[in-house]
């Protein structure tokens, strides 16, 4: 039975790398183009099954081409797919990403079949022996809502990652293990730029307040604040030579629940899920990039 319950999007990536992103307006020309699995929830399942977690993925993709096609992947992942629901009348989601010569990106997604994934598609059943249920937000949010709601019930702590930034209602607060946000969704749910280390630590108190139990800020290459009742630390990041950052929050959110379902404390699974995102930002993709647990471990050993 699965350790770790990923709720979420599935998603075919478009990836055009070209040597700059276009401002609006402009044509940029040169660009290489490639496909690859990705959406956040999906990215986030084979992460933590890569890490070495028995994962199950409750997602919503179309009758086509790539939802077959992302089905198989699954499943080579050895991901358990049997809650995932096929939709006959939308299209699978798309994201179109622009990837830069320093390894930033644009991305724009076309939903489909996400925005299909409803609260009835979530089945109590996928929560026994579930450790750790981790969300996202590009599916709709009463859907994200109940899954908490259910995992609450069944004791199985939530992680949530708030990618993309989007207002929360308020009950969602309440049945939040832990909170996952880079600077530019910790900025958009709490007021607070977490530009500085004061600033940083605000955000992450402010998080608390709102009634999550603890709290991550993913600072990039500089790493991650951890925030608990009882505790604020930095944990450093790992030397990286970035070429793709796409997918490196979801390496990180993926190992990080990983670690979470070993009962890791809080700091161990944090440093652990930063080594992942790390190894993510070497590679080109979502998916492709992700690290498997010996490659994390590796340079958890020897970082330099």
């Amino acid at each position: 039975m699965p350790r770790v319950l990923v709720i979420g999007s599935s998603n075919t990536d478009l990836v055009i790398r070209a040597s700059k992103l276009p401002v609006p307006g402009e044509t940029v020309l040169g660009g290489a183009f490639f496909t690859a699995a990705g959406g956040k929830g999906a990215n986030q399942a084979v992460a933590a099954a890569r890490a070495g977690a028995e994962v199950a993925f409750i997602a919503c993709i179309g009758r086509d081409d790539f939802g077959e096609q992302a089905l198989l992947g699954f499943q080579r992942e050895g991901i358990d797919t049997q809650w995932i629901v096929s939709d006959p009348h939308l299209a699978s989601g798309t994201a179109f990403i622009l990837v830069d010569d320093r390894g930033e990106n644009s991305i724009v997604v076309a939903s489909g079949a996400n925005a299909a994934l409803l609260p009835e598609h979530i089945p109590a059943q996928a929560y026994q022996n579930a450790e750790v249920c981790l969300l996202q937000l590009e599916t709709p949010v009463e859907t994200v809502v109940h899954a908490a709601s259910l995992a609450t019930k069944h004791e199985t702590r939530v992680v949530l990652n708030p990618a993309p930034a989007a207002d929360l209602p308020a009950e969602i607060w309440q049945h939040l293990f832990l909170i996952t946000p880079n600077q530019t969704e910790a900025t958009f749910l709490t007021g607070i730029a977490p530009t500085n280390a004061q600033n940083i630590a605000a955000a992450a108190g402010k998080l608390l307040e709102k009634g999550a139990q603890n709290a991550i800020i993913t600072l990039g290459s500089q790493g991650a604040f951890l925030a608990t009742p009882n505790q604020t630390l930095h944990i450093p990041g790992f030397e990286a030579d970035p070429i793709d950052t796409t997918g490196a929050g979801d390496a990180f959110n993926g190992a990080l629940a990983r670690a979470l379902s070993e009962n890791l404390s809080l700091d161990a699974a944090t440093r652990f899920a930063c080594a992942a995102g790390a190894l993510a930002v070497g590679k080109v993709g979502a998916q492709p990039a992700i690290p498997t647990r010996g490659q994390i471990d590796a340079l958890l050993v020897n970082p330099s």
